[in-house]
């Protein structure tokens, strides 16, 4: 594969969840994750949700670099400041209106979607993707639990500042994003390496 095929890889991947989240905040919806504690956060504080995104996902980059490697990492950091400026530019510049029910499923499917090319280009988005992708290559447990675990936790913190009618729509996103991710996600190269040296190793 080559660098300029991967870059524009994670670009496309970057956008198409930069839309979805856009999408979500717009019609005042959450998704899971580090983008889902920085849509709760944002409801308290005078900060956007690209600066909340960026400032969570720093204290990750520690875990990245010494369990998954530099390259990772550098990918992982340049995503996130990319979805972090674009979600500014999208905030300022594109104006959405959709009916709640196809908010919910466009923009779930569009986060789903842009994590799946990241994961099969060795990227992430920080925080939770981070966690996943490190818990698929040490334990083997796919990425699509450890989200719909994130998906429990954010929809508990949820309730105090969203309304009822809110999180019903935003657990349509959840499910949506956790399906594409549970159907469409396959171990990269390095995971299937590791586990014909696993089968190759005496017991």
């Amino acid at each position: 594969m080559s660098t300029t095929h991967r870059w524009l890889s994670i670009v496309e991947g970057c956008v198409l969840v930069a839309l979805g989240l856009h999408i979500l905040n717009s019609a005042g919806f959450l998704i899971s994750g580090t983008a889902g504690a920085g849509m709760i956060l944002h409801k308290l504080s005078d900060l956007t949700f690209g600066q909340l995104f960026f400032i969570l996902n720093l204290p990750f980059y520690v875990l990245a670099w010494r369990a998954l490697g530099l390259a990772f990492t550098i990918r992982t950091f340049i995503s996130v400041s990319l979805l972090s400026l674009l979600s500014e530019l999208m905030r300022l510049y594109v104006s959405i209106d959709m009916i709640p029910i196809l908010a919910a499923v466009v923009g779930g499917l569009l986060v789903g979607f842009g994590l799946i090319i990241l994961f099969r280009h060795n990227a992430s988005l920080g925080g939770l993707n981070i966690l996943s992708v490190y818990l698929e290559r040490r334990f083997d447990i796919h990425a699509s639990r450890t989200t719909l675990t994130a998906d429990v936790c954010i929809l508990m913190a949820a309730a105090m500042v969203f309304s009822i009618q809110s999180l019903a729509y935003s657990l349509v996103a959840f499910i949506l994003l956790s399906s594409v991710v549970g159907r469409y996600h396959r171990p990269p190269a390095w995971a299937k390496a590791s586990e014909r040296q696993g089968r190759n190793q005496p017991s």
